[in-house]
């Protein structure tokens, strides 16, 4: 659509919404920065989903994910029709960056790898699970510099662009791809697991949106794995960043 008089028809009885639209960062800014602006698009365009696709997956790109989200649910609980099997928060450009340093480090093949990356979608609430990895061990030098690597390669991308934006083409292949997989699952096939910011209590009570491995399914979320055992790096990471996704 090219304007909010076109948005009822063009979401009308949609089975899956993504939301990529917003503006980008330039150098700078922060998530954080963006928030003014691009929730009230975010929230706008969740209004929509209730009236036109109540029933449709809805997933969020448009930043800051981490507070656009629960925007977005806050909008859908408001209109009566909130599923949180539905509403999903794309953190797979996380997961792809991890896969290719972490290759990169290894000399193995990015395909070769899936990373569980929990969380959410911003800075130090990004934390992978270099521990996790099965086969393959780290000196503690490289768990910490891929670790601040796959947590701030959204402002390297946007230094490296200087002032021309943020992620384009890695983040319309990770969106592409969740969305297909998102598809895939609907369509009935099964074991399809992707990493998502949902709302889920695998960080704990007081944590109402986080970002761990899920499974997909005919109705959204069929599944949310726990974090499963961290190395002693990786949870105290995990405990600096929850104050983040609790605020």
């Amino acid at each position: 659509h090219v304007g909010d008089e076109e948005l009822d028809e063009a979401l009308a009885g949609s089975d899956v919404v993504v939301i990529p639209a917003g503006v980008p960062r330039k150098p700078g800014m922060t998530r954080d920065d963006l928030f003014t602006i691009n929730a009230s698009i975010v929230k706008g365009l969740a209004d929509g989903v209730a009236r036109n696709c109540p029933s449709a997956c809805v997933l969020i790109i448009s930043n800051p994910v981490n507070s656009t989200v629960p925007i977005a649910a806050e909008a859908l609980k408001a209109a009566g029709v909130y599923d949180k099997r539905k509403l999903f928060g794309v953190t797979t450009l996380d997961v792809c960056r991890a896969n290719r340093f972490i290759a990169d480090n290894l000399g193995v093949d990015p395909a070769s790898l899936d990373v569980t990356v929990v969380g959410g979608h911003a800075g130090i609430t990004i934390l992978p699970l270099l521990s996790q990895i099965q086969g393959h061990s780290f000196s503690d030098d490289d768990i910490a510099a891929l670790t601040h690597r796959i947590q701030f390669g959204g402002d390297e991308v946007v230094k490296a662009k200087d002032g021309a934006g943020s992620a384009t083409l890695s983040m319309a292949w990770a969106g592409a791809h969740f969305a297909t997989q998102v598809l895939r699952a609907l369509d009935g096939e099964t074991g399809i697991t992707e990493c998502s910011f949902v709302e889920s209590d695998a960080a704990g009570a007081d944590t109402d949106f986080f970002s761990t491995r899920i499974e997909l399914g005919t109705e959204g979320v069929s599944k949310i794995h726990p974090i499963g055992e961290m190395s002693a790096f990786e949870q105290e990471n995990f405990d600096k960043m929850l104050p983040e996704l609790q605020a």
